[in-house]
């Protein structure tokens, strides 16, 4: 988490992408495949969350009135 503090927007949101990507590719790359990690797609999806909250953080979105 502290690294990921330490970004920029700019570098958040390409890197954002980059999971979206890769776990897309995971959930339907790897169908029928039995030697895949089984726990990448929860590794992703939790980075995922990680930079959004980061990102919800920086802009507001997600402080109440």
């Amino acid at each position: 988490m502290a690294d990921i503090s330490s970004k920029s927007v700019e570098t958040l949101q390409a890197e954002l992408t980059e999971k979206r990507e890769a776990l897309r590719v995971y959930r339907f790359g790897g169908a029928g495949s039995r030697s895949r990690n089984v726990r990448g797609g929860r590794e992703l999806r939790k980075d995922i969350a990680r930079i959004l909250t980061e990102l919800n953080s920086r802009t507001g979105a997600g402080m109440a009135k």
